[in-house]
């Protein structure tokens, strides 16, 4: 059943209106008529099937039904704070990380970042990023739409580690020197509610300095298994951990 995330504003006690671009996926791609049902979320993510009732040019009305209430999200809040990487790997990992569970993305610029940040397209680039993670969450049945935060600069992120439960930095030379334990202690240590900020890097990884400064700030460093990965692998490797230590094994 095809899922829609829609402002609160648009929930009307039984009802829901349906505008914009939904709007027109359920008219023209979905070609649905008056009876068809979908599921429409709020920003507090909650979940509603809705039986559409009126479709016209402008706007879909539906009537909402039963409440969604098997919980579909993670049971921690995991963050994924990414170095820019190249070319259109950060969608790839937006994409896929909205998938697999992540609560946020903080993108920002580390010291081996190619990429250099254009402050005059960052409300398009944010704009396309949160459009990923919505069709990302609509296709994958999430109840809740990841953040997405504008480009921030290594300061500003040292500055959101106290908003997080535990703080973990994904270094390749962990993994060259096989440390296996502190991704398996944090999450041991991890209690359901908690939030993880995963801090992955560039291409090039990670400067001395950089991985100094993230220590001295509380970060722990640890290895993802012991092979070298990517930087769009590296945080979708830990998810899929994460995923699997929370919700499959029990």
């Amino acid at each position: 059943m095809q899922r829609y995330f829609l402002e609160e504003t648009l929930f009307q006690d039984k009802y829901v209106i349906i505008t914009g671009d939904d709007a027109k996926h359920i008219q023209k791609v979905m070609r649905m008529e008056s009876g068809d049902n979908v599921i429409c979320c709020n920003q507090s993510g909650e979940c509603y099937t809705a039986e559409l009732t009126e479709i016209s040019t402008e706007r879909v009305e539906a009537t909402l039904m039963e409440k969604e209430e098997a919980a579909k999200e993670m049971p921690v809040h995991v963050t994924i704070a990414a170095g820019l990487p190249k070319a259109d790997k950060l969608e790839w990992v937006i994409q896929k990380g909205t998938e697999l569970g992540a609560n946020g993305f903080i993108p920002f610029e580390a010291e081996r970042s190619i990429v250099k940040w254009d402050q005059k397209k960052a409300k398009k680039k944010v704009d396309r990023w949160s459009k990923i993670a919505k069709e990302a969450a609509e296709q994958a049945h999430r109840q809740q739409i990841p953040s997405i935060e504008g480009v921030a600069s290594l300061k500003d992120l040292l500055l959101q580690f106290v908003n997080y439960n535990h703080v973990l930095v994904a270094y390749e030379e962990e993994a060259r020197n096989d440390e296996k334990s502190r991704l398996v202690n944090t999450l041991k240590a991890t209690k359901d509610g908690e939030n993880i900020l995963l801090i992955v890097g560039p291409e090039g990884g990670f400067s001395d300095r950089e991985i100094e400064d993230f220590s001295n700030q509380g970060a722990v460093s640890c290895a993802l298994g012991p092979r070298i990965l990517r930087a769009e692998t590296a945080p979708l490797y830990a998810l899929s951990a994460i995923s699997y230590h929370f919700e499959l094994l029990e």
